[in-house]
């Protein structure tokens, strides 16, 4: 299980970035004969961002590659706010901001590689999955211990719920 999170940090957070690609999956893409793009996604995972959003945490997806495939999950989650193809991804932060009107401090995030940084670098509580680069294992909070695709993010939502003393309350429903 991650680290602990202070509850001060983890009691601010309304909002949980999301990196795709070696994080909500396992980083590999696989394209059909037709050209089609399929990834992974882990069951838990999707369950732990549901979770999450009963609790009061809204989440959202910023991701480098454009994939109809990432508007069909997030459409499954219900997840408003999803940007594709930002290579740069600081822009789709500080748009994300302004919409949201939250403060960085207010917002957590997780991430696998180099192209995650500036965003790392300016969130309240940051992550990195279990199999990210170094330099991004470096710079975080919390470092999971399981790898992308493989329940990264429900351990990060549960870190960040139980923090907060949101875990029971959100999952009060399966407890009778």
């Amino acid at each position: 299980m991650a680290q602990n999170i202070s509850k001060d940090k983890a009691s601010k957070i309304k909002l949980f970035i999301f990196d795709i690609d070696g994080v909500m999956t396992d980083g590999k893409i696989i394209y059909t004969d037709s050209g089609e793009e399929i990834k992974f996604f882990d069951v838990k995972d999707g369950h732990g961002i549901k979770i999450m959003q009963r609790a009061g945490i809204e989440a959202a997806f910023i991701t480098a590659r454009n994939s109809k495939v990432v508007q069909v999950r997030a459409e499954d989650l219900g997840i408003e706010y999803v940007y594709q193809g930002n290579l740069d991804k600081l822009e789709a932060f500080d748009d994300l901001m302004a919409k949201t009107g939250l403060n960085p401090d207010e917002v957590a995030y997780i991430g696998d590689d180099i192209i995650d940084l500036p965003i790392l670098k300016r969130v309240g509580v940051s992550f990195a999955v279990g199999d990210a680069v170094a330099e991004v294992k470096d710079i975080v909070d919390v470092v999971t211990e399981k790898n992308g695709g493989h329940g990264a993010v429900r351990e990060a939502i549960e870190a960040i719920l139980k923090g907060a003393d949101l875990w029971n309350g959100a999952t009060d429903r399966y407890n009778k």
